[in-house]
């Protein structure tokens, strides 16, 4: 009887160490996200579980070409005709960064900094254009400047995705992480997935 309730209280005791380090290390650190959609095809598809980094941005700023998860501003939800008080989160990338000039002309992205004050476009060996079917996004030509704390996010599927082309600039305070690992499927396990840089 004596060893029974030391091998309970032992069990205890151990669950709750366990909690102890699990629980904040899930809430504030890392967080598990499934894809949903094709709007990141081909770098990742529909049901892809994915391990988003919560922490790195609270010290370092995001970076074009990295892939994040953010919470979808009012405007993002009432296009998809979402309650806009909702809470969704998208997976997208990171195109243009604070203070930049993007240009949209059609597949084409323009970025104009004080680096580059003529502009340059970037290269995005990522994206995937499907140019058997028409597409209205092909249409898309604007300059959108960012604000201070403000970012471009598109999908990898170009003509298929909801992204700051149609609801406008993300802001900072959105973003809930980047891309950390690939868990699912097994043959695409991989750290960082889809990160790339764009310049």
């Amino acid at each position: 009887m004596q060893e029974t309730k030391r091998l309970i209280k032992e069990t205890a005791s151990t669950i709750l160490i366990c909690l102890a380090i699990v629980i904040p290390i899930r809430t504030f650190i890392i967080q598990p996200f499934v894809v949903s959609g094709e709007s990141m095809d081909n770098t990742f598809h529909n049901g892809n579980y994915v391990i988003i980094d919560e922490i790195s941005y609270k010290f370092e700023k995001p970076e074009r070409g990295e892939v994040i998860v953010f919470r979808v501003p009012p405007e993002g939800l009432a296009l998809s005709n979402y309650d806009v008080n909702k809470t969704v989160f998208y997976i997208k990338r990171v195109i243009g960064l604070p203070g930049e000039m993007v240009e949209i002309d059609g597949d084409k992205v323009i970025i104009y900094n004080q680096e580059n004050t003529d502009g340059f476009e970037l290269k995005e060996p990522y994206i995937y254009i499907n140019k058997l079917v028409p597409s209205a996004f092909s249409n898309i030509h604007k300059k959108v400047l960012l604000g201070p704390n403000e970012y471009f996010v598109m999908g990898d599927n170009r003509h298929n995705s909801s992204d700051s082309r149609m609801w406008g600039p993300l802001s900072g305070e959105n973003i809930k992480g980047r891309t950390l690992l690939r868990l699912f499927p097994p043959n695409a396990l991989s750290i960082f997935p889809g990160n790339y840089n764009a310049y």
